[in-house]
């Protein structure tokens, strides 16, 4: 089936005329009615759009004017993006009756680049929660073990692509939200220097000077096939006032020293997460042991910003209709969230550019971080610790691996590397300095 060749492979096959763009997609469809029911990765399936959009490039792939890599290549996005006269739910019943006015940006380059949009997928409540569940659509399962999570907030779309449903896609990451579903469901994930790919279009916001956690980034089976929608994605939009100029670059990965780090400080890991991570670093070379300094409260303060300073917002937009929130968009909210000052806020920042300021310096040796992504594999429903080494730790331990690179801005690669002792997916994690995403994306695809 054509649906199950990676992107690349896919989007070779189309520029040969090997495959045609409907044949393509006729395919994912197939194999959407065949796996959605029991996975719910979909939030809606946009078939006649898609099949106007396949059938506009199969005409341009008979007059031979194809316009790139990704034109006829069947992609999805998470249900936080926008897409043009389609509701942008983000799981939750407050949004029901809404209709995006225009494209996300993303969805917007998506369709630039001749991709075929094929939907959008599930997503927690307000993309607040490491599990996918909602009122609306209901639980996603993974495509690995359907009693497991796919993961959060972009579980649907990871779901999908891992299942062959969708050939690549979107997400975004506030907090792990790329990273997290690929490294549960066995696919590559990348999350982005904050404006290098633009976020206008994101619900909620993230695109201006509170969103400073939060990223879309790019989801496939491969990380060729993240760097293919990299390209197509990536690139300055005024409307995001994090996006700066800056042209695509070819990384050289000669003479790069990546610092390993086993774990995050005292916080351990799976003992299979550690070994992936030693057999990424023999594979790429050149890896010393390297555990950065002055980190420890970076998950502390990502929280801050996260969770002290939005709640407010989240209560208000709730009040009186409590009932109708679903417990992925409530788990993790304070009962009483104190006032945040402004001078707290001042604070926490100069706090956070230090970290960040202190990082680079030692990166200045080893440009490149491998570690994990998480503590534990896909875990179940609502499992909420475990114990590892004779140690018991939360939710938010297990995912002190990748909460700190929301808070500094940095950019970051899940790649899918083994398996577990259960037989689910493993992955290991590239953490890169600002801008250089191109670097991470070349030794990933050496994994």
């Amino acid at each position: 089936m054509p649906n199950t060749l990676t992107l690349a492979q896919q989007s070779a096959q189309l520029a040969a005329g090997k495959l045609s763009p409907v044949e393509l997609l006729n395919a994912h469809l197939a194999q959407i009615e065949k796996e959605d029911p029991k996975l719910r990765a979909f939030v809606v399936v946009l078939a006649e759009q898609a099949r106007a959009a396949a059938e506009a490039s199969h005409a341009r792939q008979q007059r031979g004017e194809r316009i790139g890599p990704l034109d006829g290549i069947p992609v999805t996005i998470k249900d936080s993006l926008d897409v043009e006269k389609v509701p942008t739910l983000t799981g939750s019943r407050l949004r029901l009756g809404h209709v995006a006015s225009k494209d996300s940006a993303v969805a917007a380059r998506l369709r630039a680049a001749g991709a075929v949009i094929l939907g959008k997928t599930n997503c927690p409540e307000f993309l607040a929660n490491y599990e996918t569940d909602n009122f609306i659509t209901g639980r996603t399962a993974n495509p690995h073990d359907l009693s497991r999570s796919a993961g959060g907030s972009s579980g649907g779309e990871a779901a999908a692509i891992a299942a062959f449903c969708s050939a690549g896609g979107v997400g975004s990451d506030g907090g792990g939200s790329v990273r997290i579903p690929a490294h549960f469901c066995g696919i590559a994930g990348l999350k982005v220097t904050p404006g290098r790919i633009s976020a206008a279009g994101h619900f909620p916001a993230i695109a201006h000077p509170g969103g400073l956690l939060g990223v879309v980034g790019p989801m496939a089976r491969t990380v060729e096939d993240v760097a293919l929608l990299f390209k197509a994605l990536q690139g300055y939009d005024l409307e995001d006032p994090f996006s700066a100029p800056g042209p695509l670059r070819q990384a050289s990965t000669e003479g790069i020293k990546i610092g390993v780090w086993e774990q995050f400080y005292q916080v351990p890991v799976r003992q299979c997460m550690k070994d992936a991570v030693y057999a990424a670093a023999a594979k790429l070379g050149n890896a010393e042991p390297f555990a950065p300094r002055g980190l420890e409260r970076s998950p502390n303060l990502w929280s801050f910003f996260f969770n002290d300073l939005t709640d407010p917002f989240k209560k208000k937009m709730m009040e009186g209709r409590e009932e109708d929130v679903h417990w992925t968009g409530k788990e993790f909210l304070f009962p009483e969230t104190p006032q945040t000052t402004g001078v707290q806020v001042v604070e926490a920042l100069a706090m956070r550019d230090k970290m960040r300021a202190s990082l680079l310096r030692q990166m200045e040796e080893f440009p490149v971080i491998l570690m994990p992504t998480c503590s534990v594999p896909a875990f179940l429903p609502r499992e909420r610790s475990w114990t590892i080494d004779g140690k018991t730790i939360n939710l938010f331990q297990a995912m002190m691996c990748v909460t700190p690179f929301n808070l500094l801005g940095m950019p970051a690669l899940t790649v899918p590397f083994g398996k577990s002792e259960e037989g689910l997916p493993i992955s290991v994690q590239l953490v890169g300095r600002p801008y250089e995403e191109e670097l991470l994306l070349e030794l990933g695809m050496r994994l």
